[in-house]
């Protein structure tokens, strides 16, 4: 076992678990108390931030260790967890790639974080280019499918 502290917090109007429509969403990540100011010192040279965070409001017993049909869409095939990215994941672990739309002090304003109101952050990481695929990105049909309205 091992722990870890989330080092922020999210803050925006969304307070549901829903699926969709998270492009145009605005939201704040405010540090933690325990974190210094100069932690983010230079992120906002980053175009892109990667934001790792904890789907606190998921109970336990919505986990998933198997595989499930997403979204309970019978047009979806049935897919192992860990080949989606349902916040019903083992570990609760999110991960969102967002715009990084500027900084004041301790507090980041990010555009298209699915995460909702109160959500705690673990991690912040800027976008490299180098970090990113070299060749072309595949993935299933079914799955382009699910996120046509995700980014609206």
């Amino acid at each position: 076992m091992f722990q870890v502290k989330p080092i922020g917090f999210v803050e925006n109007k969304r307070e549901d678990l829903s699926h969709d429509f998270w492009g145009e969403e605005i939201s704040t990540i405010t540090l933690a108390d325990h974190m210094k100011d100069s932690s983010l010192d230079g992120i906002d040279e980053y175009s892109h931030i990667e934001i790792i965070f904890y789907f606190d409001q998921v109970r336990d017993d919505e986990i998933e260790y198997g595989s499930k049909v997403p979204r309970n869409n019978p047009n979806y095939p049935k897919v192992g967890i860990l080949a989606q990215r349902s916040k019903y994941r083992p570990n609760k672990l999110g991960l969102t790639t967002v715009k990084l739309l500027k900084r004041e002090n301790r507090v980041l304003y990010v555009q298209g974080l699915d995460a909702v109101k109160g959500t705690p952050i673990l991690d912040i990481k800027p976008v490299l280019k180098e970090y990113l695929p070299r060749e072309e990105v595949r993935q299933p049909q079914w799955f382009s499918d699910l996120m046509k309205n995700y980014w609206l």
